[in-house]
């Protein structure tokens, strides 16, 4: 038991490294990337207010943070012998889970972080990489269509969802696909102030080839 909560504060831990707040304040002398652009500490805001090397390092580490949680913390408790395997995908539910709720809520930074999209993105990747492959192509098609980062990361997680139901991505395990739709209403949420944007046409769009 004490293996099994320590993983899981482990993945709370992870999840809330405020790694654009940080960034931004070590490498650009920014007291809070909070304060300025859209107000996020996520990946976007970090192209948009830093640039795109920034928010590139931005967008992998939180994605890496997600992944790890999801892999190599639940690795960690089987080969501990803390779990069985029969219990290691719902480990990774879990420390996953874990892991976006603190990049969204990050005790280390007062519980204001991002939306949580690329951290999903590393989690899932570690449960279900095919089914992520094409819900990637479907946030890059609607990226290079609209140019909305808000609408790419709702679309590509409704997609994720449905896909599951198809048989070349239903997953063994019937729980991963009502947690795929849990995950899609989760971004929604998260994306409420984003939609209230897009329909009321204020919404703003990322430069695909701009300079910065």
């Amino acid at each position: 038991m004490l293996y099994i909560i320590s993983a899981l504060l482990a993945a709370y831990l992870l999840g809330s490294i405020p790694t654009a707040l940080w960034v931004g304040r070590w490498f650009f002398q920014l007291a809070d990337i909070r304060e300025h652009g859209s107000g996020n500490a996520g990946a976007t805001n970090t192209f948009r207010v830093l640039g795109k090397k920034a928010g590139t390092f931005v967008l992998l580490f939180d994605a890496f943070k997600g992944f790890a949680a999801a892999y190599f913390l639940p690795n960690w408790l089987l080969s501990q012998q803390a779990i069985a395997t029969d219990n290691l995908f719902y480990f990774r539910l879990a420390c996953g889970i874990l892991a976006v709720v603190g990049h969204i809520y990050p005790v280390l930074a007062q519980f204001r972080g991002g939306k949580g999209v690329a951290t999903i993105l590393g989690m899932m990747l570690a449960i279900a990489p095919p089914t992520v492959g094409v819900a990637l192509l479907v946030f890059l098609a609607v990226l290079g269509t609209t140019r909305y980062v808000s609408l790419s990361s709702m679309s590509a997680g409704v997609a994720f969802a449905f896909l599951q139901l198809l048989p070349a991505f239903r997953p063994a395990n019937s729980l991963q696909i009502w947690f795929g739709f849990l995950l899609a209403a989760m971004l929604v949420y998260t994306h409420r102030a984003n939609i209230g944007r897009l329909r009321a046409g204020t919404e703003s769009r990322v430069p695909l080839w701009g300079k910065r």
